[in-house]
């Protein structure tokens, strides 16, 4: 499967990585989530991955290189006819790693490793508001505050002319009824 790295393995040599890898992958796929390092579980996660890519093809000839890997036939048949083909509209992120905490004798970073079990749903789009198309510049912002201070200049004007005609025409009816009463009264004089 893969080559190792370069630089420190996770036990002392390849082929004893690659040993540890293979059997963190059998146990993962046997029991559907396990307990190991950080360490472990970041270098098993694509390892596992593409066991189960081969899995989801699930080909004779993906059979036989998985086989190379895991020994176990029951557990390679469990990889073939429920854990694959629960992955088939997935595309990829078939495992998820949740850090744990400290291991009590050694301090060492725990994690727990476990096959995602929830149904692959697409991402809601995102929706972004629109740019409006017309650009203000600071220029046509001035302008467009000076219409508006005209306008409520001429809408003051108005109102004061209405107030004008108002007492005006309260000024008039105050005369009218004045008079009418002056001519009520010598109505009534010439009467008596």
């Amino acid at each position: 499967m893969p080559t190792p790295t370069k630089g420190a393995r996770l036990g002392g040599s390849a082929a004893h990585q690659k040993h540890m890898l293979a059997n963190l992958a059998t146990a993962l796929f046997e029991h559907g989530k396990i307990t190991t390092t950080e360490a472990r579980a970041r270098r098993l996660r694509p390892f596992a991955e593409k066991l189960i890519t081969f899995a989801r093809r699930g080909d004779l000839h993906a059979r036989r290189q998985v086989l190379t890997v895991v020994t176990d036939k029951s557990v390679v048949h469990t990889l073939f006819t429920e854990i694959g083909p629960s992955f088939a509209e997935r595309d990829g992120g078939y495992t998820r790693i949740t850090k744990i905490g400290m291991r009590k004798g050694d301090a060492a970073r725990m994690a727990v490793i476990e096959l995602v079990t929830e149904e692959a749903t697409a991402a809601r789009p995102r929706r972004r508001a629109r740019r409006t198309t017309e650009t203000v510049t600071p220029a046509a912002a001035a302008a467009t505050e000076a219409e508006a201070t005209e306008a409520e200049a001429t809408e003051a004007e108005a109102t004061d002319d209405e107030a004008e005609v108002t007492a005006e025409a309260d000024e008039t009816a105050e005369v009218e009824d004045a008079a009418e009463a002056d001519e009520a009264e010598a109505t009534d004089d010439a009467k008596a």
